[in-house]
């Protein structure tokens, strides 16, 4: 099968735009039974973050998509982090050197930063004008005698082989006319990208490459290095951008676009998945709530677009809600959110009065099932509009005679109708109930009477339906707190 591979440089928290391309090559390998691979591209040393890449691979972790072969799985490949392959790409720079496909290029600092400034002040973009290609074997013989430091480059030729790209279809780059010839080693030893993802997509045996579509116009750059080295190279697909809806570069400055932030958040990572193929393409449909099954089974590499995929985070709430509404109808998964959501109240009801039942699961799962499809986030049953739900009120008499005098008649009713009736709670049935109750009061209006129960049910003036509060509290809870209110 298929061998694919995700790089990210470890230089920070992994982002909906690595997320996405992580997915795109998870799913690919899965749907053809083959192998995707995390590799840590960690050469630019100076802008290392320690542990950011560990925190990428939890974070495939706990999206899902995890890799097959990595630094912390391991595998047949290894090591899967550049800075650990150092010896391998000193060799295949040899290799360039001893067939004249490269040179090592003398050129000081400052040299390179006048030709830039002058290219700037003519208004050309900068590139190197190659002057070390043209040195006699002498020549170097001496420089190194000399000591002087070098840096590997290697000789962009004219005349490239246009490549058939699986998204953007025949392309080609004539490099060699718009930039300089690239430097492949640097003086500390390190590669730059370019030979270091030719020469491990080489190794560790990559058949496709799957990368963001700002690597296209690189790619003819890497096919010449491909050549020289006289490999056969993978097949290229490049992913159309990922953009704000407003068509603007995803701001990674608000730290908004952080999977730890959504993992934080709350959200499911399946809400994640679903909403960035959903505003991209390669899929045969678009519904929302689409499982990573579904989104493997839906794959076709050709159906990707060169389109740019316009992200609407406004929407991720909506997603959220689709599928924790999947979750809390599996009963399997549903167990998880009761264990999610007991820990929730614990976190922020803790220091009041939490009565030890309102934890009991069969509790906690009885308010998912009736709010289900009404939240979008799992937290969002910790909010205050819910705190009835988990602290029993302190109301007085006192407090409820403000709203009506009728306090006792109506705590009568309620308790008679719960005690009738409590086989078989719906809100719709006990609305209807409500309403007829109201008309045995002698002047408590309808407003007022539920004005009155919120209050002795929560302790709240506002928040949701008195039959949906009494369907999710139970019959027994509710008359408890009825008595205790006119009682107190």
């Amino acid at each position: 099968g298929p061998r694919v591979r995700f790089g990210p440089s470890p230089t920070g928290f992994l982002h909906l735009g690595g997320l996405r391309t992580a997915l795109y090559n998870y799913i690919f390998a899965k749907k053809h039974q083959g192998t995707f691979i995390l590799r840590v591209e960690d050469t630019d040393q100076n802008r290392v973050v320690p542990g950011a890449a560990e925190g990428i691979e939890d974070m495939l972790d706990w999206a899902g998509i995890p890799p097959d072969e990595s630094p912390g799985r391991g595998g047949p490949a290894g090591p899967y982090v550049q800075s650990l392959r150092l010896e391998l790409y000193r060799r295949a720079s040899t290799a360039l050197l001893d067939s004249g496909a490269a040179y090592r290029c003398f050129c000081t600092p400052q040299r390179l930063e006048l030709l830039r400034r002058e290219a700037l002040r003519s208004q050309q973009t900068p590139r190197y004008d190659n002057r070390c290609r043209h040195l006699t074997p002498a020549e170097v013989a001496q420089k190194l005698s000399l000591g002087h430091d070098y840096v590997i480059r290697f000789r962009l030729e004219k005349g490239v082989e246009p490549f058939q790209d699986l998204v953007y279809g025949w392309n080609k780059h004539e490099v060699a006319e718009v930039e300089g010839d690239p430097v492949i080693l640097k003086g500390d030893g390190f590669p730059t990208y370019h030979l270091a993802n030719v020469v491990d997509d080489h190794y560790m045996g990559i058949t496709h490459v799957l990368r963001g579509t700002e690597w296209l116009a690189s790619t003819s750059k890497h096919l010449l290095l491909y050549k020289a080295f006289g490999w056969e190279p993978p097949q290229f697909g490049h992913l159309p951008l990922l953009l704000n809806k407003d068509g603007g570069k995803l701001s990674k400055r608000q730290g908004d676009i952080f999977l730890e932030r959504f993992a934080q958040d709350g959200f499911l990572p399946e809400a994640l998945l679903d909403i960035v193929t959903n505003c991209g393409s390669g899929f045969t449909e678009k519904q929302m709530g689409r499982t990573l099954e579904e989104l493997i089974s839906q794959f076709e590499v050709g159906r990707i677009t060169t389109h740019s995929a316009l992200l609407d985070l406004e929407a991720l709430p909506e997603f959220n809600r689709v599928h924790l509404t999947r979750h809390i109808e599996n009963q399997g998964l549903r167990q998880r959110l009761v264990r999610e959501l007991q820990g929730l109240v614990e976190l922020v009801y803790g220091d009041q009065q939490v009565d030890p039942d309102v934890l009991e699961n069969e509790y906690v799962e009885r308010v998912l099932l009736l709010r289900k499809g009404h939240i979008s986030l799992l937290k969002n049953l910790v909010s205050s509009d819910y705190s009835y739900l988990w602290v029993r009120p302190s109301v007085s008499r006192q407090q409820l005679l403000t709203v009506s005098a009728e306090v006792d008649e109506i705590g009568k009713l309620v308790l008679g109708l719960l005690t009738r009736q409590a086989a078989a709670l719906t809100v719709e049935e006990l609305n209807k109930d409500l309403r007829s109750l109201q008309k045995q009061t002698r002047e408590t209006k309808y407003s007022s009477m539920m004005q009155l129960l919120r209050l002795a049910l929560s302790g709240r003036q506002h928040g949701p339906s008195v039959a949906e509060m009494m369907v999710t509290l139970g019959a027994e809870e509710v008359c408890g707190r009825i008595h205790r209110a006119l009682s107190s």
